[in-house]
């Protein structure tokens, strides 16, 4: 007879855990595990990386789940490797291949199409991903053998390095280092860079090494969170406010802050702005997310009392 399964504890756990997602994984079986390892009530990511890419993957815990979106939003910046002269279905790894081509590629070619895909540019979004077409994935279809039509998507490669990397056994490699806007799907980028250079090309590895304020080098892996004792993962956990870093901050007189919380507009000598992180001055505790126009304050997104007492307290 096979013993009864212990029952988590759940607990209210309110920050972000910056994870190195590791190779093989699902971003969503990611978070479930660390959900499990922190015994969390509520968690949610900000945004998939493949199984077959690893990185900087922000996982939201409680209160920061309400804050997510604005990761979604962020700017990337990804290290990838192609391997030049093969097309595949899935424009990586994964894919069968559907075309194979001579590679004679220049240096001078390189650059020419590095600064042909740095700026604004127009990208038509890959059959296997996860956009919906009347209620289902794209992957859905493609899985069934139907191609749907695909408006291209505009976007902007702010930075682009391309270098070619030491060929192994006749086979040639480009590596990418790729800062670009968000919606860019890096596995279309490196398949049309492949055919700009007249050869074609799939990628073969992904790794995210930053999605805005965020870096690889703050991130935590897997096995060593599950090597460690509660205590110690409870340290890896930042706190909510960290997800908005980057905005410009109004802090309010304790009167204001609770008629903020309560969705009021607050009045005041304000510039306009579009990011706004708003605090309470006693004690100085994360509020929530606003917009400034003509002089008002508008809430946004708002924690509650009692997330701000589990947090602050």
């Amino acid at each position: 007879m096979n013993a009864p399964r212990t029952r988590v504890q759940r607990r209210p756990v309110h920050g972000v855990l910056l994870l190195d997602k590791p190779l093989g994984l699902s971003s969503n079986q990611a978070l479930q595990k660390v959900k499990w390892l922190l015994r969390a009530e509520k968690a949610g990511h900000t945004g998939t990386l493949d199984p077959l890419a690893t990185g900087v993957l922000p996982l939201c815990f409680g209160a920061a789940t309400k804050f997510s979106q604005l990761h979604l939003d962020a700017e990337k910046t990804y290290e990838a490797i192609a391997r030049l002269g093969i097309r595949t279905s899935t424009a990586d790894a994964e894919g069968d291949v559907i075309s194979t081509q001579e590679v004679n590629v220049t240096t001078a070619d390189i650059q020419r199409v590095e600064q042909k895909f740095t700026g604004p540019i127009e990208q038509i979004p890959p059959m296997h991903s996860a956009l919906k077409k009347d209620g289902k994935a794209l992957y859905e279809y493609a899985r069934l053998g139907i191609e749907i039509e695909r408006p291209a998507r505009h976007i902007v490669i702010h930075q682009l390095q391309l270098e070619e990397i030491d060929a192994k056994d006749g086979q040639r490699f480009l590596k990418m280092v790729v800062h670009c806007s968000k919606g860019t799907y890096i596995r279309t980028l490196a398949e049309d860079i492949g055919i700009a250079l007249g050869c074609g090309a799939h990628l073969t590895q992904l790794r995210r090494i930053a999605t805005g304020s965020f870096q690889i080098g703050q991130c935590i892996g897997l096995e060593q969170l599950e090597s460690e004792d509660d205590q110690q993962r409870a340290q890896h956990i930042q706190p909510v406010k960290s997800l908005v870093a980057g905005h410009h901050t109004v802090t309010l007189s304790s009167a204001d802050a609770g008629c903020f919380l309560s969705g009021v507009r607050r009045r005041g000598s304000w510039p306009d702005h579009d990011q706004v992180a708003v605090y309470g001055s006693e004690p100085r505790a994360f509020l929530g997310t606003a917009h400034i126009r003509a002089g008002e304050l508008i809430p946004e997104r708002l924690l509650n009392p009692h997330e701000i007492q589990s947090i602050f307290y």
